[in-house]
């Protein structure tokens, strides 16, 4: 019985980790094209420079 519990939390975290890591491929997609938006729609600045699009 022990073995068959085993296999079953395998299969479990396995599933797991998959499905989380396919979430998280979208949501670098989504990241990424965020990004690539803030250079494409970015405006000049007073001082004749390009401004950017984050405040860091």
């Amino acid at each position: 019985m022990a073995p068959l519990l085993l296999v079953l939390l395998l299969v479990l975290i396995l599933f797991g980790v998959g499905f989380t890591v396919k979430v998280l491929w979208w949501i670098a997609l989504a990241v990424l094209v965020v990004w690539l938006l803030g250079f494409l729609f970015r405006g000049p600045i007073a001082g004749g420079g390009r401004s950017r699009w984050y405040r860091w």
